[in-house]
């Protein structure tokens, strides 16, 4: 349930009994997408309009970039917005079964939109999957509206899920004899493959890809799921990569 009526979210908030709730949801990520999937994408839509004015995200044009199952289809139009998902696997996207309409197949890092289509442009946990993530960044914020908001989240290398499925191993034996040892543990190869389609994405050049630009206002730079008392671990460099998780950047195209 997204709220009252079509439109509307409840508030959102940074709390720990939140950030709990994550946790786990990403533990069955595997096991129970269904779980996972709906609870990130109704989280993300609330989390996408509390930095939005007025009606939040009721009447505005989300792209999605690396747009995945049609959970979140369904949680960013049940809050009122229209909505298009793009993406480079029809798999990824078809993971409820038939493709929603209005879906576009095509690279995060050369996106077959014009300048600035979009009210919103998203982008959850896709970053660290393309070779170049700041170009993906840099045509996120070139399809953005003035005025726009930009939303791109990633999750980060030294952190716990840094490997996706091969986590914690990642972080004792390095991306790729950790993907060997999936490889021999479970006879095939894991779906997320450093080097190929998984890379070491961190949060340093992400802060300062942001507050580079000159063309965007930067809104907020917090770790995604964390509460707000934690976030205070982005201002120490080294203790950032591993503790933050997972680093949402927001911004406002001017």
């Amino acid at each position: 349930m997204l709220g009252p009526r079509e439109g509307t979210v409840p508030p959102f908030r940074h709390t720990t009994a939140r950030a709990w709730r994550l946790w786990r949801a990403f533990g069955v990520e595997q096991s129970d997408p269904a779980r996972f999937y709906g609870l990130l994408a109704r989280d993300s839509a609330r989390h996408v309009a509390s930095h939005l004015p007025g009606e939040g995200l009721r009447g505005q044009w989300v792209l999605d970039v690396g747009g995945g199952p049609g959970y979140f289809a369904d949680a960013f139009e049940g809050a009122g917005a229209r909505y298009t998902p793009l993406d480079s696997d029809v798999g990824e996207l078809s993971g409820l079964g038939d493709l929603q309409p209005g879906t576009v197949i095509g690279s995060g890092m050369q996106l077959p939109f014009a300048d600035g289509s979009f009210d919103v442009v998203y982008s959850s946990n896709v970053l660290e999957h393309v070779p170049e993530p700041w170009v993906m960044a840099d045509e996120m914020v070139r399809v953005a509206k003035p005025g726009g908001l930009v939303f791109c989240s990633y999750t980060l290398w030294f952190g716990p899920w840094g490997g996706h499925e091969t986590s914690p191993w990642h972080l004792v034996l390095g991306g790729h004899r950790a993907r060997r040892r999936y490889e021999r543990k479970h006879g095939h190869p894991p779906k997320n493959v450093y080097g190929e389609s998984m890379f070491a994405a961190k949060a340093a050049p992400g802060i300062r890809w942001a507050r580079s630009r000159t063309d965007v206002d930067v809104v907020s730079i917090a770790p995604r799921y964390l509460p707000r008392w934690t976030h205070w671990v982005l201002r120490i460099p080294l203790l950032r990569e591993a503790v933050t998780w997972n680093l949402a950047i927001v911004l406002r195209k001017r």
